[in-house]
């Protein structure tokens, strides 16, 4: 029964944004959520390794879909090689090495699946688990607000060169290939002095490197981690993140658009994990001030906590904010949902509500839904006057209560019932949530 009401839920949720009014939330009057996603991966089998992949890798390849790939520990792309990848290739991380494939800077990926043959990264493991393996790390020479303007990865990799982990530089338009129709699963290696990788990280990529439709599911660690850099994300989800499903520092400037993320309380982490993480740093004292803060466009969201019993879980402390606004940091959502939290944003307590912070943070015709609170500054019982500010007229912001099944479909075409049968069947034929989701 509990599966069957969750799965309800979350396809009224996206199928109800999909084909309604299209004005909040993620939006496509076709479906581009159809064939190339699976909310239920564990299910999946494929072919055993034909190939291996480990090293460096210094010439060009191409990685073909007739042969399976097993990603044997760190693997590099060094010396400005281009790795191609062909649709429905299928690239198996390695359990036991945590398998990792890292694009380092001056070198590409080329990996533009279909979405009805999408390219797949995956556990080797037949019963697969978050952490199973690394994750995909691609680095660029676009700006970053470190000193120098130059950075390395700090978690624990092992290349050849210390040119293959760092990232950085003064090139906007930096290009570090294409990824489309992509699904990360599974990833986010967890390193004692490191924390965890995540799925997908861009660390100073630039305007010209091209990431949409684009789902990483089942991640230990955050799903999408962009550190500095300017860049586009397009049709992109994070499903059942243990951390962050987005992840914004070091001077990123970043347009998001048309982005689902999906929290479960159950499994999130208890040092911190929201669907939206803003920060210009970590330390302060570390970011270069003449340099850009990060700032974050985002428009068309459907960020969504599905619970039991959301009441309960929020009383037990399981259920976190949305979104998390850092210091120095300026964030502008649009015509976005957001449902399930306590509370929608929380703003760090270093901000000072003024007005130049409040024009850093723009909240515009968005639609808050069974939160308990929208908008709170850190640490701080009495929240009035930022509710009060966000809620009025001026922003055309909705703050709701009510059920999810009224809040993502609109009343006129739910009353339709050529309508409500494509929900139904859309239901009926898919099951969301794995087995062992009713033993957690």
């Amino acid at each position: 029964m509990k599966k069957i009401t969750l799965t309800t839920l979350f396809f009224l949720l996206v199928f109800g944004n999909l084909f309604a009014q299209q004005e909040k939330g993620i939006t496509g009057y076709n479906n581009w959520l159809d064939s190339w996603t699976d909310f239920q991966p564990n299910k999946a089998n494929y072919e055993e390794p034909t190939q291996i992949l480990s090293g460096n890798i210094t010439e060009n390849t191409t990685l073909t879909k007739r042969n399976t790939y097993l990603l044997l520990g760190d693997v590099f792309v060094t010396d400005s090689t281009t790795l191609t990848i062909e649709p429905g290739t299928v690239i198996l991380g390695d359990y036991k090495t945590k398998g990792a494939l890292v694009i380092a800077n001056g070198s590409k990926i080329i990996a533009e699946g279909k979405p009805t043959d999408p390219i797949i990264f995956t556990s080797n493991r037949t019963d697969k688990k978050p952490g199973d393996w690394g994750g995909i790390f691609i680095l660029g020479d676009a700006p970053i607000n470190s000193f120098g303007n130059v950075a390395s990865l700090n978690y624990g990799l092992n290349p050849s060169s210390t040119e293959s982990i760092s990232y950085g530089g003064n090139n906007s338009d930096s290009n570090s290939g294409i990824l489309d129709y992509i699904r990360i699963e599974y990833a986010g290696k967890k390193t004692k002095e490191f924390g965890n990788f995540s799925g997908l990280t861009l660390a100073g990529v630039g305007l010209k490197t091209a990431i949409s439709n684009i789902m990483v599911s089942y991640c230990e660690g955050n799903s999408f981690n962009i550190l500095g850099g300017e860049i586009d994300l397009t049709k992109t989800v994070s499903y059942r993140s243990n951390k962050n499903d987005y992840n914004f520092n070091y001077g990123t400037q970043c347009n998001i658009e048309n982005a689902l993320a999906v929290r479960s309380p159950y499994i999130s982490s208890a040092d911190g994990s929201r669907c939206i993480y803003v920060s210009s740093y970590d330390l302060k004292e570390q970011a270069d001030s003449s340099k850009k803060e990060t700032f974050v466009k985002a428009e068309n969201l459907t960020l969504v906590n599905i619970s039991n019993d959301l009441k309960s879980d929020i009383k037990v402390g399981l259920v976190q904010e949305a979104i998390f606004i850092g210091p120095d940091a300026s964030f502008n959502i649009h015509k976005s949902v957001i449902s399930g939290f306590k509370p929608a944003v929380i703003l760090d307590d270093k901000i000072e509500i003024n007005n130049e912070n409040l024009e850093k943070i723009k909240i515009t015709r968005s639609y808050f839904n069974n939160c308990k609170g929208n908008i709170f500054k850190k640490g701080y019982t009495n929240n009035d006057d930022l509710e009060s500010w966000y809620g009025s007229r001026a922003f055309d912001n909705v703050y709701s209560k009510g059920p999810d099944h009224e809040t993502f479909i609109d009343s006129e075409n739910s009353r339709n019932p050529d309508f409500r049968l494509r929900i139904n069947k859309i239901i009926a034929s898919n099951e969301l949530f794995n087995d062992d989701e009713e033993d957690e």
